[in-house]
């Protein structure tokens, strides 16, 4: 496994790799869901290049980009057992020049949920996915449907500009408990890591009730709202049901549908979602 700096570094080594090319962004901070990833890209593409870098423009004032967790060494360890070939660890000024510019605005999608709490980050997040599209220039790039807004956004931002570059949605590593693993998790107190697991049991009961032939956006958002409120420990941002494509809220679940929530334990803000198919019968089986 080779670990290089700079753009140049690593443009000088992709003009050798045998294609197809996968590519695993991340922030670092690794855990099992990015060693998911990662095999993933490997069992599907004949070279493996990853990235590692803590992206400063999707954080916001108040939030954690200096306290966020940073451990290069074990990063390295888990990319190398996980089948990485190169990992791509730039310096800030590497991926941002003082004389940089230009900025990626991801559009509407990017101004809900996750981006109507968090101003700028999804174009924090564009951007730094299209610089580093343009510097690995990957056939097919993979992501983890736990960031599902950030996923539908990638995969516009890929189709919109051009880059042919296909995008895979992997799906959510969870702990026994149901946690969804997130490198955030490690915030987490005892109390709060035991009663973390509220969330998912609340997609799982819209999930139930939706599988039971509940149709009503505002019964499932109310059900949500209702378990999570069980726990004394947890605090809801946002709960969504909303159209899986363009994310706008839905009164009546006609289509396919994405559930998805953000809350706070103590200093600790996670998410998680869970997606309802279309067609599904009330049975659960067959077709409406």
């Amino acid at each position: 496994m080779k670990v290089v700096e700079t753009a140049a570094e690593l443009r000088a080594l992709r003009a050798g790799l045998p294609g197809p090319v996968g590519f695993v962004p991340t922030m670092g901070a690794l855990h099992d869901g990015h060693a998911t990833l990662v095999k993933r890209a490997r069992a599907q593409t004949r070279s493996v290049v990853t990235s590692l870098f803590v992206n400063p423009t999707q954080f916001g004032p108040g939030e954690d980009y200096d306290g966020y967790p940073r451990n290069r060494e074990r990063d390295l360890e888990i990319f190398a057992s996980s089948g990485a070939d190169v990992v791509f660890v730039p310096a800030v000024d590497e991926i941002y020049p003082s004389d940089a510019l230009t900025t990626v605005d991801p559009g509407p999608i990017g101004q809900v949920l996750e981006g109507e709490r968090r101003p700028g980050h999804f174009k924090g997040v564009a951007t730094v996915v299209t610089k580093l599209f343009a510097i690995v220039r990957p056939d097919q790039a993979f992501f983890g449907e736990k960031d599902a807004q950030q996923l539908r956004i990638i995969r516009r931002l890929a189709s919109d500009l051009r880059f042919g570059v296909e995008i895979v949605g992997v799906a959510t590593v969870r702990a026994a408990d149901g946690l969804a693993l997130s490198s955030r998790n490690i915030y987490l107190s005892k109390d709060e890591r035991n009663q973390a697991p509220v969330l998912f049991r609340a997609l799982r009961h819209a999930q139930d009730l939706f599988q039971a032939g509940e149709r009503n956006g505002d019964v499932l958002r109310s059900a949500i709202t209702a378990t999570v409120g069980k726990s004394r420990l947890v605090s809801l941002e946002y709960v969504s049901v909303a159209d899986s494509s363009t994310l706008a809220e839905l009164s009546t679940i006609d289509r396919e549908a994405l559930v998805s929530l953000a809350a706070r334990l103590g200093r600790t803000r996670l998410i998680d979602n869970m997606t309802l198919p279309q067609g599904l019968s009330p049975a659960g089986t067959g077709r409406d």
